[in-house]
């Protein structure tokens, strides 16, 4: 039986995206047409979609499909989650870890919807520091926490194969609402996810 991968996908936006991949890559100064490159331009029009999928997302409705009364008010923290997005503004992958945390006023949402979420925001076109925010936002608005930690450390290629070309770089950014930023709280939360618990 012959191998089948079913992935979907629309054709109208795969077939002129692949027209455009064609012509970029004879742009470049290559042959659309030789045997390696003859499926590429359609493999890059579905690779695109699928790394820009979070435009069809909506993180509340994520959140909100897994959202339970519970009296709690303790610190929960989901921690290194992984993430890979494409930087606004050279169309290179950054790639590295998510930590979020919030403190629950009356809900609490499924562990696997904040890892969503980050997937919602990361699947676009980005810049690390809106990805932070966003994040941060959809949790607050959703579940009303007394408060919300996130923190994203990442390796940008655009930093790292083009420019600067500075290969050990991380970027660190965090943004914080309510108890986080309170110095006790937020500095909790920075010694749980820098420890090595398990």
């Amino acid at each position: 039986m012959a191998y089948k991968k079913t992935e979907q996908y629309e054709d109208k936006i795969t077939s002129s995206l692949t027209e455009n991949y064609k012509e970029t890559l004879g742009l470049l100064g290559e042959n659309p047409e030789r045997e390696g490159l003859l499926k590429t331009p359609e493999r890059m029009a579905k690779a695109m979609q699928y790394l820009t999928q979070g435009y069809q997302m909506d993180a509340k409705a994520i959140l909100n499909s897994a959202k339970f009364h519970e009296e709690v008010s303790e610190m929960i923290i989901v921690k290194d989650i992984e993430l890979y997005s494409m930087c606004e503004h050279h169309m290179l992958p950054f790639f590295g870890k998510a930590h979020i945390a919030y403190i629950p006023n009356g809900f609490i949402t499924g562990l696997s919807k904040i890892a969503r979420v980050v997937d919602v925001y990361a699947r676009r076109l980005q810049v690390q520091e809106r990805l932070t925010t966003q994040i941060l936002d959809a949790i607050k608005d959703t579940l009303n926490p007394l408060g919300v930690g996130v923190v994203i450390e990442a390796s940008h290629l655009c930093m790292m194969m083009r420019g600067v070309q500075k290969q050990n770089s991380v970027t660190t950014t965090s943004a914080f609402y309510g108890e986080f930023h309170k110095n006790p709280t937020r500095s909790e939360f920075m010694k749980l996810i820098s420890a090595s618990l398990h």
